[in-house]
């Protein structure tokens, strides 16, 4: 653990402010949850809880499948980064940050597809060979958890293809039924 040398009070409702600093640089926005572990040293450490993150093993599989029947390149992610992968080196991808441009999509709420003439959006933050063809929002009980991702090839002629009709409906597919299985 890394000391900060900030300091905070606690109220009399028990609150304590995390500083503005502290929320920007770990990515902690108004309304994430955050779980609290305790130790035997006295230690009270909060951490992003990441909902989708319970998911991890079964939203692999759902990619795994997404690729081996469809041959879709695919990322599952929680609000900040990459939990499953399938179709793309999983060195690349597991656990990286998202891009800033797939933050903007994710924070809409609705399905981003990639046409001819648009700009191309990377998936992660460090950059990649893949860009983002289509993506959908993953809804728990109204709130954003994360993003299914379709991706595109590495090779030049496939950037510009667009994502096509079954594409868009398969990863709507699963961001909903990922949103679903976190309801129950």
């Amino acid at each position: 653990m890394k000391a900060t040398g900030i300091v905070r009070r606690i109220d009399d409702l028990g609150r304590v402010v995390i500083p503005k600093e502290i929320r920007r640089t770990m990515r902690i926005r108004e309304g994430d949850p955050l779980e609290i572990y305790t130790d035997r040293e006295g230690e009270v450490i909060f951490k992003k809880y990441s909902p989708i993150g319970e998911l991890a093993i079964f939203a692999g599989e759902y990619a795994e499948t997404l690729y081996k029947t469809c041959a879709l390149s695919v990322i599952i992610c929680d609000r900040d980064a990459v939990i499953a992968t399938a179709g793309v080196p999983r060195k690349e991808y597991a656990d990286k940050a998202l891009s800033d441009e797939l933050e903007k999509i994710i924070e809409s709420r609705s399905l981003y597809v990639w046409r001819e003439g648009m700009d191309t959006i990377p998936a992660i933050a460090d950059g990649s060979s893949h860009t983002v063809r289509c993506a959908m929002p993953i809804l728990s009980e109204g709130d954003i958890v994360g993003c299914v991702v379709s991706l595109s090839g590495n090779e030049k002629e496939d950037k510009k293809v667009p994502a096509v009709d079954v594409e868009t409906k398969l990863i709507q597919t699963a961001a909903g039924f990922l949103g679903r299985q976190l309801e129950s």
